[in-house]
């Protein structure tokens, strides 16, 4: 008897799948491009010298960007692995073999989180590559690897054990950032409670233990010989967290795929979300007969009236965060750095959510069919683009005009000193805000366009965030090196800050023109066609 059947045939699978060499080559081919720029600005801004210090910053970047990948992993890969076999009826008739929870659970695992995997090992080669620049240890290239390995296997139970419990995909989503989250950020975020609102007591090393972040820290030589011990039970924590994530999966995925009927006649916690999420049967009615008379699509796209009140909560949040910041500090409200961060911070959080919302219900559709057979209705194409973009504009357009104003109030809240010596500095923020506005309208069109190409829900968001979001900055880092490299060849030609500022702003703009226009353009002349294609590659928008 094969042990693990799953797990042996979807490798084998996948070593047939032409994507599992390409993601390889391409995800290491990125992490050298990535590696360069860094040593690039390194050498030429900070160290006009080969150094063991340049071998450290590109240690510590790359290492950065890994741990990243690592903890979206599960988000990616597995968040809705189960929860999708349920929506399609296909997850009970593997339970009606002789395989048990964990054969479904790791099998599932394997499939979906492969690439994944292959794309952090490709990086490993690269982050060993500073130890002949020197700065680096052995010892700190193998913590570094053990965290990273068990930081993508804890993202990956957390999606999956996330997965187990969901059916909607939405909600899986959500709920496996939620879980992360706390996971991850509950109990250090209680230690820097303690620690800033008690002074005379130390900080709780052991509530830092459950945050990877806090382990990629430590896995440095100058935290490690200090306090070996923090980095092992940091590690071995995650590790146990993981299994009992996975553990958890592998007993509840056999519970979870029937429509279980209460017999004591009482609501379960998913129908009470549901209740309070589309409301009672008179509050649904009344809302859709409200947008109904709007459009159509509307009312399909924005049946949740949680959406709205869920971005608020959420910059609420942050704006909480800063002024407990600017309280504990005991300084000014509108300190520069902390109005750069919570900016950049608003920024982040908007277009990422945007990115995610705005194609998400265009892909659902046009997974599950129900986008064909919209357009067999006299519903058209233009009536559908319109009500998507209204739903947009009701969950996000007013949180997007009170980022703006405050974003503004910290503008002109600016010394005049400042102002005058460092024009970059207010030239800067006006350019953030420009590129707020850029960025929304064409992450919306983007992400619309991508919805009805990309093979999923994730490729079409990973698409959009790639082009609109991630290439600029890769393009800036690549002409900011290149800038700084000939300052040091042709000493005293060097560029101004608003030289910096004027790439920046003008990368942004020319990538939001470039996919934003095209993208608008596909949706106008050939929304109809893209929609009817079920399975379309991403090359359809080049």
């Amino acid at each position: 008897m094969t042990f693990l059947p799953i797990v042996e045939r979807e490798l084998r699978v996948a070593a047939r799948r032409p994507t599992t060499y390409w993601v390889r080559l391409g995800v290491g081919l990125l992490a050298i491009v990535v590696a360069g720029a860094i040593g690039i600005f390194s050498y030429s801004n900070l160290l006009s010298a080969v150094s063991p210090s340049m071998g450290k910053e590109i240690f510590s970047g790359l290492g950065l960007l890994a741990l990243g990948h690592a903890l979206l992993a599960g988000r990616r890969s597995t968040a809705d692995c189960l929860s999708e076999e349920k929506r399609e009826g296909t997850f009970g008739l593997l339970f009606l073999t002789d395989l048990k929870g964990y054969d479904v659970v790791l099998g599932k695992l394997a499939a979906t989180s492969l690439n994944g995997f292959y794309g952090l090992l490709a990086v490993f080669p690269v982050m060993a590559v500073p130890l002949l620049i020197g700065g680096v240890t052995y010892g700190e290239v193998w913590r570094m690897v053990l965290v990273l390995v068990d930081t993508i296997l804890f993202a990956l139970a957390v999606g999956m054990f996330v997965s187990a419990l969901s059916r909607d995909a939405h909600r899986a989503m959500g709920a496996n950032t939620v879980v992360l989250l706390l996971l991850t950020t509950g109990a250090p975020a209680v230690a820097a409670g303690l620690f800033f609102g008690l002074p005379s007591r130390p900080l709780v090393h052991e509530l830092l233990y459950p945050c990877p972040v806090y382990a990629w820290q430590m896995s440095f030589d100058s935290a490690y010989r200090v306090t070996p011990q923090y980095f092992w039970a940091s590690l071995a924590l995650i590790h146990a967290l993981t299994w009992l994530l996975l553990l958890l999966a592998s007993v509840i995925a056999p519970r979870s795929w029937q429509d279980k009927v209460d017999e004591r006649g009482g609501k379960s916690w998913l129908d009470r979300w549901r209740a309070l999420s589309l409301g009672s049967a008179s509050r649904r009615q009344e809302h859709r007969r409200e947008l109904l008379n709007i459009n159509a699509y509307y009312w399909l796209a924005s049946r949740s009236r949680l959406k709205p009140i869920q971005v608020w909560c959420v910059l609420a949040f942050i704006a909480l965060w800063w002024v407990c910041e600017r309280l504990v500090a005991d300084t000014n409200l509108v300190e520069q750095p902390v109005s750069i961060f919570t900016a950049i911070l608003l920024n982040i959080t908007l277009k990422s959510w945007i990115a995610l919302e705005a194609g998400r219900r265009l892909a659902e559709d046009q997974k599950s069919g129900a986008l064909e057979l919209l357009l067999s209705t006299p519903l058209t194409v233009r009536e559908i683009f319109r009500g998507q973009l209204l739903a947009l504009r009701r969950q996000f357009l007013k949180p997007l005009a009170c980022v703006i104003l405050v974003e503004f109030v910290f503008l002109f809240s600016l010394p005049a000193q400042v102002c005058r010596n460092e024009p970059a500095v207010p030239a800067g923020w006006f350019a953030g805000i420009c590129l707020l506005v850029a960025d929304t309208a064409a992450l919306v069109c983007v992400a619309m366009a991508s919805a009805l190409t990309a093979r999923s829900p994730n490729q079409a968001i990973v698409v959009t965030v790639w082009r609109i979001l991630i290439l600029p900055w890769i393009l800036y880092a690549l002409f900011a090196a290149a800038a700084g490299f000939r300052t040091q060849i042709l000493p005293g030609s060097g560029p101004s800050w608003m030289f910096y500022v004027r790439l920046w702003f003008w990368l942004g703009i020319g990538a939001d023109l470039f996919y934003g226009l095209r993208a608008w353009s596909l949706l106008y002349k050939s929304f109809r066609e893209l929609a009817l294609q079920r399975v379309a590659s991403a090359r359809t928008l080049p």
